[in-house]
C-alpha cells in the first residue's frame, strides 16, 4: 500500500496497523485552503512535518479550523515533487518512544506544496494566496543562515544583490521572496499578518524582521516598491514578527523505522537524499516531547493553537523559555555529551546516558550549576524540563542522536551554552565562579577534543567547526603527555565564551583539567572520575 490519498480510503488496512487516519473531509479542507488560505509555511522540512503540521491536525480533526496549510520550497525544490507531490503531501508521522514503541498518524494538514519559482508558475499562485485577506500566518523553518542576507565582512551575497537590483517581480533568496510577497499583500489592501519564524535560533522573529525591512528599504529607495510599504512593515497593528522557541528532537529519518513500515506492507518508504544532500522521506520520525512557544501578537488573528499544545506568552516570557533552554536546561547539557562522548567513543546520545561519569556530568551542570541561576519563564517549569530531558529525553535508545552531530560548530555555541552561566555566577555576590566543576569538564573535554584524538590516543574525526581554521593550529602543537600548554589564547578570548574565563577566575581550573586530561591515554575518564567522583 502506498501512502497516497485514494489508499486512505482502505481505513481497514490503518486500522489494523494502529496508524491513525484524519478525523476530517480532506477534499473539503483543500477547497477551502484554496479559496481562504490561513496559514502557508515555508521550509517544509521535517520538524515542521512532525510538529507544527501535526498540531494542525489536531485543531482539524477538532472541527476548530476548516483550512490546512499550503507548503513552500525556496531551497531544495525536489523535495516538493518527490517528499509531496509523490505522496498527495501526505506525511506519515512517526513519534519515537522510549520503550521502543511507535505512535504512526498520517498527517494531512498540509494540503498544498509549492516551489518559489517564477517559471513553473509557482511564484504567481503563492501571490495569489498571499494577497487574501482570509491569511493570518506565514511562518518559516529554514534554519538560521536562511535569514542571514550578508556574509560575514558585511557584503550581500550575490543571490540577494540579484534581487536588489532586480526588484520584487522575480526574487530568489528567501527573504527576497518574503519581501516581494508582503508586497503584493500591502498593493492588495494593506492587510494585517504575522510573520513566524520557528526555527531554533535565538530572537528569530528579530532576525527575519531585520532581512525584510533591508531589502523592502533598499527597494523603496530604488523606486522599485511604492513609498509607504516599509511604513507598512514597521507597523505593529498591521506587521508582527513574533519571537518563538521551539524544541523539538527530530533526526534523520531512520532505517529501523523504514523497516518497520515497509514490514506493515507500506510502500516507497525509502530515504530520500535530494542532490543539495536534503535527508528525508515520505514519514518523520521523532521523539515524543516537542515544545514551541510563541510570542502572541497576530494582527489578523491565528489558530487556537493552544488546543493542540503550543504555548503562547509574552515577548519577555519566549525569551526567557529560550534562555531557560539554551543556557541552563538542555544545550549546555547536549555539548558537554557531545564532546566527551567523541573523545570516549560514544556514538549515540543515548549510551553515554548509560555512561557513569557522563552521565553525573550533566547532573553537575544542569542540576547543580544551572538551576541555581535559571530564569524561570513561568510557562515551563525548569526542574520538570531538566528532569524530562535526562529522565525521558536523552536515555531514549531509539532517538539515532549523535555526539558527532550535536559536535558540530561548538566554537559558536560555548559563549551561550557556558558563558551566560558564568556571567550569572560572576555577577552573582552570593556565588562562585570557580565553584563551577562541572561546566569547567565541559570546556576542558572540548579543548582536549579540538586535539583531534580520542582518550585511547587514536586520530579521531572533528566535526565541522567555523574557527576551526584558528583553534586546530592551536591545539596541534600539544601532545598527549605534555605537561603544559599555552591555552591562552583561547580562554581569554569573549568572542567564544562570552567573557575572558581569566577574568572570571576559571581559566586555570579548565587549563588544569585539561592537562589532567591530555596526561596519557585513558585520562579524559580519570579525571572526569576525579572531579564528579
Amino acid at each position: 500500500m502506498k501512502l497516497n490519498r485514494e489508499a486512505l480510503k482502505q481505513q481497514a488496512f490503518w486500522q489494523e496497523r494502529n496508524i491513525a487516519l484524519p478525523a476530517f473531509d480532506l477534499d473539503k479542507v483543500t477547497t477551502n485552503t484554496r479559496k481562504n488560505p490561513g496559514w502557508i509555511h515555508f521550509g517544509a522540512g521535517n520538524i515542521f512535518r512532525i510538529f507544527p503540521a501535526r498540531a494542525h491536525q489536531v485543531l482539524l480533526n477538532q472541527g476548530l479550523v476548516d483550512n490546512g496549510i499550503v507548503a513552500v520550497e525556496t531551497f531544495d525544490h525536489e523535495i516538493v515533487e518527490k517528499v509531496f507531490h509523490a505522496y498527495d503531501n501526505l506525511t506519515l508521522s512517526v513519534i519515537m518512544k522510549a520503550d521502543g514503541t511507535l505512535e504512526k498518524a498520517v498527517v494531512a494538514s498540509i494540503v498544498e506544496a509549492v516551489t518559489s519559482r517564477v517559471e513553473n508558475g509557482d511564484f504567481a499562485k503563492l501571490t495569489e494566496y498571499v494577497k487574501n485577506p482570509a491569511l493570518q500566518i506565514i511562518s518559516f523553518t529554514i534554519t538560521e543562515k536562511g535569514y542571514a542576507i550578508k556574509d560575514h565582512q558585511g557584503n550581500y551575497f550575490g543571490v540577494v544583490e540579484a534581487d536588489l537590483k532586480g526588484g520584487p517581480s522575480a526574487p530568489i533568496h528567501a527573504m527576497s521572496v518574503l519581501t516581494s510577497l508582503l508586497y503584493q499583500r500591502y498593493q492588495a489592501g494593506k492587510y494585517p499578518l504575522a510573520v513566524v519564524s520557528m526555527d531554533n535560533c535565538s530572537h528569530n522573529g528579530d532576525k527575519i524582521k531585520a532581512a525584510v525591512l533591508e531589502i523592502g528599504k533598499v527597494w523603496e529607495e530604488k523606486g522599485m516598491v511604492a513609498q509607504g510599504f516599509v511604513d507598512y512593515l514597521q507597523d505593529p497593528a498591521q506587521m508582527a514578527f513574533p519571537l518563538s522557541m521551539i524544541d523539538k528532537i527530530t533526526p534523520r529519518p531512520a532505517e529501523i523505522v523504514q523497516e518497520t513500515l515497509e514490514s506493515l506492507g507500506l510502500a516507497d518508504m525509502g530515504v530520500i537524499i535530494t542532490s543539495k544532500n536534503s535527508y528525508t522521506a515520505p514519514f518523520v520520525n521523532a521523539e515524543v516531547s516537542e515544545y514551541l512557544v510563541i510570542e502572541d501578537t497576530f494582527p489578523n488573528g491565528r489558530p487556537p493553537l493552544e488546543k493542540a499544545g503550543i504555548l503562547f506568552g509574552s515577548r519577555e516570557t519566549v525569551n526567557n523559555v529560550e534562555t531557560m533552554k539554551v543556557t541552563t536546561c538542555l544545550n549546555p547539557l547536549h555539548t558537554a555529551l557531545a564532546v566527551t562522548g567523541c573523545l570516549l567513543g560514544h556514538t549515540l546520545i543515548a549510551d553515554e546516558m548509560k555512561d557513569a561519569e557522563l552521565k553525573k556530568l550533566v547532573m553537575k551542570i544542569g542540576y547543580d550549576e544551572g538551576l541555581p541561576v535559571v530564569i524561570n519563564p513561568g510557562i515551563i517549569e525548569p526542574k520538570q524540563f531538566i528532569d524530562e530531558v535526562v529522565g525521558e529525553r536523552f536515555v531514549n535508545p531509539f532517538i539515532p542522536d549523535t555526539p558527532q552531530r550535536i559536535a558540530t560548530d561548538t566554537s559558536q555555541k560555548v559563549g551561550i551554552r557556558f558563558g551566560e552561566t558564568i556571567k550569572a555566577y560572576m555577577k552573582d555576590p552570593h556565588l562562585d565562579p570557580a565553584a563551577l566543576v562541572g561546566i569547567s569538564l565541559a570546556l576542558a573535554a572540548w579543548l582536549r577534543y579540538l586535539m583531534a584524538v580520542d582518550d585511547e590516543g587514536r586520530a579521531m574525526e572533528l566535526s565541522p567547526d567555523p574557527m576551526m581554521d584558528v583553534l586546530a593550529p592551536i591545539m596541534k602543537k600539544i601532545r598527549l603527555g605534555d605537561k603544559t600548554a599555552d591555552l591562552t589564547e583561547i580562554l581569554s578570548n569573549r568572542e567564544i565564551f562570552g567573557v575572558d574565563l581569566y577574568q572570571a577566575g576559571l581559566a586555570e581550573k579548565v587549563a588544569g583539567m585539561f592537562l589532567e586530561m591530555i596526561a596519557g591515554a585513558g585520562a579524559v575518564r580519570q579525571t572526569l572520575k576525579k572531579y564528579l567522583g
